[in-house]
């Protein structure tokens, strides 16, 4: 079947495992958290040792989004720290990749991933994202009027052809709204700080759903302000609000909606690990 609706998981419960991307990326340690069984494409953490490197020339035979979670990652002549972000799609060439310190990095492949020759079809220059430094820049506004006040967005990158949308959102402590929403498109997100409360429990950092498009959520608020990592698949993000709740759950129970797969995880409860 297709990606199935994830909403929402810790990604810490999940285990780190080795194999399936381990012909183009030895060494890198991976938790797979979403995956279309259909195209390959996945959403995945993927954990570099410290002293990892690669040598050589080579290409990749799917996109690949990325955002560093933690720690140091290096492509080309290019240094990824913490909350950067690239785009590099198919049959990029990377001339030698390493991590001096380790990192954890966010990795979005658009189809299953593996070698191609370097070089030998070039790639879409027009997908080509080389370098965002989330720190950098100010907090735009959200457009629609009727989402709470207290937040600013950070846009990463905005596909050309099917204006799919990566971004940074950021909100303030002591905040919620009472209206649930829907929008056009799937809606992936991983919560990097901070915790929120919503309709299907308290998501802390290292939180991560894949909903699909249409898919009633919220409405939400957050005691400690958060920052997440969001994506969207099938266009640019829109909302239409539902009717407005008379008071809010601040405590509400964890009953997540997930694929047989991962029902193991419905009575996990979050243990303050790290983030990941």
């Amino acid at each position: 079947m297709a990606r199935p609706h994830i909403e929402f998981i810790q990604s810490q419960w999940l285990s780190w495992q080795r194999g399936r991307y381990d012909s183009f990326r030895p060494g890198v340690e991976t938790k797979i958290l979403s995956r279309d069984d259909e195209t390959g494409a996945a959403s995945l953490l993927q954990r570099y040792p410290r002293g990892w490197s690669q040598r050589g020339k080579l290409a990749l035979s799917a996109d690949e989004e990325l955002f560093v979670v933690q720690g140091e990652l290096r492509i080309n002549d290019v240094v990824y720290g913490p909350h950067t972000f690239a785009y590099l799609p198919a049959g990029y060439t990377r001339e030698g990749a390493a991590s001096s310190q380790g990192a954890v990095v966010l990795s979005f492949f658009e189809g299953e991933p593996g070698l191609q020759d370097a070089g030998s079809e070039g790639f879409d220059h027009e997908r080509l994202v080389t370098f965002v430094d989330g720190m950098d820049g100010p907090w735009g506004g959200v457009t629609n009027p009727k989402f709470p006040p207290g937040r600013g967005r950070k846009m990463l990158r905005v596909d050309p052809y099917t204006q799919d949308e990566t971004w940074l959102l950021g909100t303030m402590p002591l905040r919620n709204g009472l209206e649930p929403e829907i929008h056009p498109t799937v809606e992936e997100m991983y919560l990097l700080a901070g915790e929120v409360a919503g309709n299907l429990g308290t998501m802390r950092p290292g939180a991560y759903f894949w909903r699909p498009k249409e898919v009633p959520h919220g409405p939400y608020g957050t005691r400690t302000g958060n920052l997440y990592f969001f994506r969207t698949k099938g266009g640019a993000l829109s909302t239409t609000y539902g009717a407005a709740q008379e008071s809010f759950d601040w405590d509400p129970d964890y009953v997540p909606v997930l694929p047989p797969e991962l029902q193991q995880y419905a009575t996990f409860r979050f243990d303050g690990a790290r983030n990941y």
